[in-house]
């Protein structure tokens, strides 16, 4: 890649580059103006390469890969719920600490490490120890869902990575498929976010895959019955069981989130919580609590107010425990402290 002339390589990536030019307009309302201690003009100077870097980083991978839109959005997530968004969940295991990666919400589970580290080594080549891991991430995320078929958002930068990771902050912060749904209501509000934002970034499930281990006790032992799970559309049992069989081989079997539309981010999740086939337990229990439910069924008609709160929401997690100043660094490799 030519960091002065930036020719891209395809028709389609033109035809991207155009529409990324009409989404990113909102990043122009924004220009100059700050967002706490992070800027919406941050590279501007120092690295005006940044916002295409990415996009073209993303975009690449979605041609190998199409899961990686839902994989870059938990990734960010996961970077973020745990001790803030300071790139924490990219780093690898050292002799001073044990890691995010290996903790059980992320063994085996979380990816897009690689396209992370790609486009940082592009990024390395026109702007050298100028941009963090933990924004090129944000900026990543934000990308995969407007390249799902989902909103596009501003992105307020300047976040610098941690020092360290941890993989018992991971295990205890992020929410659990298995866990009561007033104990991941918490688990937000411990973020400084709330009930609707809890509500609407479950709507990320939208894209992407669960292993079957997370959901199977609702297909033969829902509750220590023995029984499924009597919310289940029958129908929907019963394709679920054929797919996940009641052996421990079917553990890591991938199942859809939205079986309807797998790879488009719509609001089409909340549909199916309407009608009783959502797939995670603490996804449907979003129905079986009045407050919660009210929006769940707003969202499942209005597809265009869940994209408006959704950008929203994913900008209040993007500020999350950010470090500026002294308080990180740019690390050279995003898999490694400098």
């Amino acid at each position: 890649m030519d960091c002065k002339t930036f020719d891209p390589a395809s028709f389609f990536f033109i035809i991207f580059s155009s529409m990324f030019l009409i989404h990113s307009q909102p990043d122009a309302l924004y220009y100059g103006k700050s967002d706490g201690p992070l800027s919406y003009s941050f590279y501007a100077r120092s690295c005006p390469q940044l916002a295409m870097i990415v996009s073209h980083g993303v975009w690449a991978a979605f041609q190998n890969d199409n899961r990686i839109g839902a994989s870059l959005l938990r990734l960010h997530f996961h970077d973020c719920f745990v001790d803030g968004c300071e790139g924490s969940v990219l780093l690898d295991d050292t002799k001073e600490f044990k890691g995010e990666k290996n903790a059980g919400p992320n063994r085996n589970s979380v990816r897009g490490f690689d396209v992370i580290d790609n486009i940082k080594a592009e990024l390395e080549k026109c702007c050298p120890s100028t941009v963090s891991c933990v924004d090129i991430l944000t900026l990543a995320a934000r990308d995969a869902v407007f390249l799902s078929g989902g909103p596009f958002w501003p992105v307020s930068l300047g976040r610098l990575d941690g020092f360290t990771a941890s993989e018992k902050s991971a295990n205890e912060q992020l929410p659990s498929p298995f866990e009561h749904l007033d104990a991941i209501t918490a688990k937000f509000v411990a973020k400084g976010l709330d009930m609707k934002d809890m509500v609407v970034l479950s709507g990320g499930h939208t894209i992407g895959f669960a292993q079957c281990f997370t959901f199977k006790r609702r297909l033969f032992d829902f509750k220590n019955t023995g029984k499924p799970d009597p919310s289940l559309d029958s129908s929907f049992l019963t394709n679920l069981q054929g797919a996940c069989p009641n052996v421990a081989k079917s553990n890591s079997n991938l199942n859809p989130l939205d079986f309807q539309s797998i790879y488009r981010f719509d609001n089409l999740y909340f549909k199916n919580l309407v009608n009783n086939t959502g797939l995670l337990e603490s996804d449907q229990a979003l129905l079986g609590d009045p407050k919660t439910a009210a929006l769940v069924k707003d969202y499942s008609r209005d597809p265009f107010l869940f994209a408006k709160d959704f950008a929203a929401s994913m900008m209040k997690l993007g500020n999350i425990g950010v470090l500026t100043g002294q308080a990180g660094q740019i690390r050279n490799k995003c898999g490694s402290v400098n």
